[in-house]
């Protein structure tokens, strides 16, 4: 592996996904760990991305605290399933070939972001009963590859929570289970000297992105750019499987790429589908305003 390009590669896509996490809350991890994994095993990955987002989680969680008052009981059932599932993910990144941690990865990843984009809506009556089971399922993604935004931003969407409280009920989540992944990767002996010399690479894109998201995000209808990212997301997320499979020896060139063409072309539909409802909702609303004038 070139070190010099994974090192470019890791700078760009962290700032790129430190600015997507600034502006919507949530994102880092799902938009860098596809990039990264091209280069990097989980392994190695996973330890330097938990420690930065244990800072990312809190920081968002902090500017978002006036919303807890209003999620941080309906959030208590989901944090309480981490614990178990943080274990469990952790005990098998150490023991599970890097190769299948990948193909895992990508492969639960991908119609998690798909669904996101379609607009997937369902809402859970029985919410209290499913938040321990869902808790556990989300503690072993997330310390198997640091990635839980998709299916908790599924979720909170699903159940109808307002901007704030959608952030902040995301974050609470959040540093739970980064800060639980972080001590139980401390414990499984998990750090070392490649780590370490990671952190510097990232902390300085972190730093750097999530205020100019935050600055952008108020100058951008979010709803267009979150389904901008999530687009970026599954092509990356399309690629990567494919390379993946190829590499693990599961499918060979060119059937593998199979995969991201299937990807691509699912997302395009849901894009096409998405602009076109959002240009439909524009004209109603201009034909709307031209009649209050006209009566006026």
């Amino acid at each position: 592996m070139d070190l010099e390009l994974a090192s470019v590669a890791l700078i760009i896509i962290t700032l790129v996904a430190a600015t997507v996490n600034g502006a919507l809350g949530y994102g880092f991890s799902s938009l860098t760990v596809p990039v990264a994994l091209l280069f990097y095993t989980n392994k190695v990955l996973n330890p330097a991305l938990v420690v930065i987002e244990v800072a990312v989680n809190a920081y968002v969680l902090y500017i978002n605290r006036a919303g807890l008052s209003a999620v941080w009981r309906r959030v208590i059932p989901i944090i309480i399933g981490l614990i178990p599932g943080i274990v469990l993910g952790s005990l098998a990144l150490s023991y599970i070939n890097p190769g299948l941690v990948k193909v895992v990865t990508y492969t639960i990843l991908l119609p998690l972001i798909l669904l996101q984009a379609s607009g997937f809506r369902r809402y859970v009556h029985a919410e209290r009963a499913v938040g321990v089971p869902f808790g556990s399922g989300i503690g072993l993604l997330y310390s198997l590859t640091t990635i839980s935004g998709p299916p908790l931003a599924l979720l909170f969407n699903n159940q109808g929570l307002v901007r704030q409280e959608f952030r902040a009920g995301l974050a609470l989540v959040r540093v739970v289970e980064s800060t639980g992944t972080a001590a139980a990767y401390y414990f499984l002996g998990l750090y070392s000297l490649e780590v370490a010399r990671m952190l510097p690479l990232i902390v300085p894109s972190v730093l750097i992105g999530i205020p100019v998201g935050a600055f952008l995000i108020r100058r951008i209808e979010a709803e267009t750019f979150r389904r901008v990212c999530m687009s970026f997301d599954a092509w990356v997320v399309g690629f990567g499987l494919s390379r993946t499979l190829i590499e693990v020896g599961f499918l060979t060139s060119p059937n593998a790429y199979v995969v991201l063409g299937s990807a691509v072309v699912i997302d395009a539909i849901l894009l096409y589908q998405f602009f076109s409802k959002r240009i439909q909702i524009s004209a109603i609303r201009e034909n709307e305003s031209t009649s209050e004038l006209a009566a006026v």
